[in-house]
């Protein structure tokens, strides 16, 4: 069972304060969707998360199971159980999918000499069909000269492979055409378990379609002002954002 429980999480960028004591607890099994106005800080707290270098934590932690996040370095945070699929994913040159994600597994087990082969190939192309991506792509360079729909495919299938315990998903429906968004979303579903928890970062309802979260938090500068059932989402689409701010203004 895993749980991400973020408490008092206070972020800046250079010399801007972005997350001011952010507070939010994720249990196990559960989809939890934010939305919010562009720069109220959504990427902020999953590039925080992530220990992406560019962003200083100035106070609070970041608990999976219990271990604290904050302070690890990136790869200690993926070995933690910590997935998170970017809004604009990176391109390898040089580096092939199948590649990419073999070493990312192989790193993750104790006796890599255990890593076989024929299975991982079974595992990979049966992952790939069930999210149409072409089996060519095993040889392709990661994320190189992709379609912003082939990029997103392609962080969804790493994200199966390596099995996480905890999904960040940043504006994932970025760039996505419907059939994408479907594809996409019909493999985020099929990794909904008890045993795995989601945080889903978006703009638009419409992901919400697709994912239907347990719950809707609305962020607006630098924490959560509002949280409710996925009818939160929709008020917020036929409202908009001005909505919430007249509200916090009475």
């Amino acid at each position: 069972m895993s749980t991400l429980k973020v408490q008092n999480l206070s972020v800046k960028i250079e010399d801007k304060s972005i997350l001011n004591d952010f507070s939010l607890e994720i249990p196990s099994g559960e989809v939890h969707a934010i939305m919010g106005p562009n720069g109220s800080g959504k990427s902020t707290l999953s590039k925080a998360l992530a220990a992406h270098p560019s962003y200083e934590v100035l106070g609070g932690t970041a608990e999976l199971d219990g271990k604290n996040l904050i302070g690890l370095e990136p790869d200690e945070i993926s070995r933690a159980g910590l997935f998170l699929a970017f809004q604009y994913p990176i391109e390898v040159p040089g580096v092939t999918i199948a590649n990419f994600i073999r070493a990312a597994i192989q790193a993750r087990m104790e006796d890599s000499k255990a890593f076989k082969a024929v299975d991982y190939y079974k595992d990979l192309y049966k992952k790939m069909d069930e999210l149409g991506i072409d089996r060519k792509f095993t040889a392709r360079a990661l994320n190189d000269g992709f379609s912003g729909g082939e990029k997103k495919r392609c962080e969804i299938l790493q994200m199966a492979m390596l099995d996480p315990r905890f999904c960040i998903l940043d504006e994932t429906d970025s760039g996505l055409d419907i059939d994408a968004l479907r594809v996409v979303s019909e493999g985020v579903n099929s990794m909904r378990s008890a045993n795995r928890g989601f945080l889903v970062i978006t703009h638009y309802q419409r992901l919400l379609d697709y994912i239907v979260p347990d719950k809707v938090h609305v962020m607006w500068e630098g924490k959560i002002v509002r949280s409710g059932d996925k009818e939160l989402a929709k008020e917020l689409e036929s409202k908009g954002y001005d909505w919430i701010k007249e509200e916090l203004a009475a």
